[in-house]
């Protein structure tokens, strides 16, 4: 970095010492006394506007310069790389989990001392390596299974009902799930539904939420239960250990919905999210981004207040305690490479954003975000009902979130594969077996040819 005049330096540590009390206590110059700038390499081209405006107002409040740089879509990566041969290589940039680490770990300063570390609510979400913290993640989504609970109250209420909860808070494992579904479909007239779960998509294209969402689950199970280090060449290999657990929910899936598994290869999310909104059915798989596609619908019948989340249970010993699937993509990294100030600058500037009152407000009104820090209040938290579910699920005692394991597929190769498989498998064509031995095969094949 290009040091700075020394009556310029002066102005702005002035400045600075002014903003700095006002703003956040872990502000402060490094040793040289000189003032360091921040420059973002931001991944989500849709909210260019809204950090050019941050940029701004954080500029106004403390005098630090930040430049806002935005890659354009499906081009992160390679952006990234060319920037950090250059002069104006970021000091703030964005790593994709564990995998994304490994490419980028020469560049990624520890993060552990950081303020916005310490704030962050479940530090088991962060990107870690030898006891050492390389990103924290500054937007967390999560899926599960959403249901209606208009719809799942009138089934409470029949006095011919099979089974013997009262209420979904009782349903904590796939065993009562499954035979609250099944007697679900059996009453679907007089619940005026046309099945329990929405339809399965499984149209070419459509398929992501079993191919990568539904997939992470044995995923998960099988790394944590045989301790695998994300980080190490373990992830290359998978035995499919959970496989059965997958099929349970599946063939749940197919087997009590809206419509013939032979017809899933038409469907699209959209189709699946229509029928929820429309009261056709009482469960969907889905994000908590799915609360705009559902309240979108045009005769949308689903009250806000009656959307809630069940997590995916699979049949796995211990699901009681499972949570819904919680994680990101994205985390903030901090170049190594850049100089100490611009390090520091960085720091106090991500703090700032998810701890003053201007940033928070942008982080949640403007950028859209849950955030995973203690900093919010209760009023400045999202008021989507689906990401307030979120929240109300990541903070119950006792529950322990799944992370997104996803980010260690081997390739969208694998994933394509596997949702014509399950389409196969779905219209009666290809055995489960065979399912899970291409799953195996073919994740070693696409982690090989990445190797390579």
């Amino acid at each position: 970095m290009k040091k700075i005049s020394r009556l310029a330096s002066a102005f702005m540590a002035g400045v600075l010492s002014l903003s700095c009390v006002a703003l956040f206590s872990s502000c402060g110059n490094d040793a040289s006394n000189s003032v360091g700038k921040v420059r973002y390499l931001n991944f989500k081209p849709e909210k260019a506007k809204e950090y050019e405006e941050l940029a701004a107002i954080y500029e106004q409040q403390t005098g630090i310069k930040v430049f806002v740089d935005t890659a354009a879509n499906n081009t992160y990566e390679s952006t990234l790389a060319a920037k950090m041969a250059t002069a104006e290589a970021p000091t703030l940039f964005q790593i994709n989990g564990p995998r994304g680490y490994i490419s980028w770990q020469d560049y990624c300063e520890d993060l552990s001392n950081t303020e916005l570390y310490k704030h962050l609510s479940d530090k088991s979400l962060a990107i870690t390596y030898n006891g050492k913290v390389y990103g924290i993640p500054y937007v967390v989504e999560g899926y599960g299974i959403i249901y209606n609970k208009a719809i799942t109250d009138k089934y409470f209420a029949l006095t011919n009902r099979a089974v013997s909860e009262n209420s979904m808070e009782e349903i904590n494992n796939f065993k009562k799930l499954s035979a609250l579904a099944q007697d679900m479909q059996k009453h679907a007239a007089e619940l005026g539904i046309k099945g329990a779960f929405a339809s399965t998509s499984l149209k070419k294209g459509e398929d992501w939420r079993w191919q990568t969402h539904l997939e992470n689950l044995p995923i998960y199970y099988e790394f944590k239960n045989n301790n695998v280090d994300l980080t190490s060449d373990a992830t290359k290999k998978i035995t499919f250990q959970y496989a059965d657990n997958f099929r349970n929910i599946f063939d749940l899936y197919l087997n009590y919905s809206t419509i013939p598994s032979k017809n899933t290869g038409t469907k699209t999310v959209t189709d699946s999210m229509a029928e929820f909104a429309l009261e056709e059915c009482a469960f969907v798989q889905n994000g908590n981004w799915a609360w705009g596609q559902i309240s979108g619908v045009a005769g949308n019948k689903v009250k806000s207040e009656n959307v809630k989340y069940l997590p995916i249970y699979t049949g796995v010993d211990g699901e009681e305690a499972q949570g819904l699937c919680i994680g990101t993509e994205n985390f903030y990294a901090i170049n190594s490479t850049a100089s100490e100030a611009d390090k520091k600058a960085t720091e106090d500037f991500i703090y700032w954003l998810y701890s003053s009152e201007a940033g928070k407000n942008y982080v949640t009104n403007r950028l859209g975000f849950i955030a995973p820090f203690d900093t919010f209040a209760e009023n400045e938290k999202p008021t989507d009902p689906l990401a307030v579910e979120i929240l109300n699920w990541m903070s119950k005692p006792g529950v322990t979130s799944v992370p997104w394991n996803f980010t260690l597929f081997p390739s969208q190769r694998f994933k394509d594969n596997f949702g014509a498989a399950l389409l196969l498998y779905a219209q009666g064509s290809k055995s489960w077996n065979d399912i899970k031995t291409d799953v195996v095969n073919d994740w070693y094949k696409e982690s090989q040819a990445i190797s390579n």
